[in-house]
């Protein structure tokens, strides 16, 4: 079954950290590029982050950068974003989608998404 599976939300308070995951099963995540999107109520998706294959020249939504960090990992078919720093305004549900290509910090010609994970920074 080809599917996409992140995992790792959860509540955190301002300040604070999490890392969450993005495990794929049924094709190989390395022949994509990864992208991290998010959506908070009432608002419209965006892309956060995005990674191109091989893991070059990750890009960043200019809200998070300096905070998060996009990785991957061949070994074990999954990509990783580590939130630092969060703040209220990143509360949202995370979703990481495989694609063709980043178009800057946006994943393009998306192929596969996950169900997505929530984020939530309150104190």
């Amino acid at each position: 079954q080809v599917q996409l599976v992140e995992s790792g939300g959860g509540l955190v308070q301002p300040g604070g950290s999490l890392n969450i995951s993005c495990v794929a099963s049924g094709f190989t995540l390395e022949d994509y590029a990864i992208g991290w999107f998010r959506q908070a109520p009432r608002k419209e998706r965006e892309g956060v982050s995005c990674i191109n294959i091989g893991g070059s020249s990750p890009r960043y939504i200019d809200s998070v950068k300096g905070r998060f960090t996009i990785s991957r990992d061949k070994a074990r078919n999954t990509a990783y974003l580590q939130m630092n720093s969060l703040k209220p305004d990143d509360t949202a549900v995370y979703y990481c989608a495989a694609g063709g290509y980043c178009s800057g910090h946006v994943c393009s010609e998306l192929r596969y998404w996950g169900q997505g994970t929530q984020v939530t920074v309150s104190s």
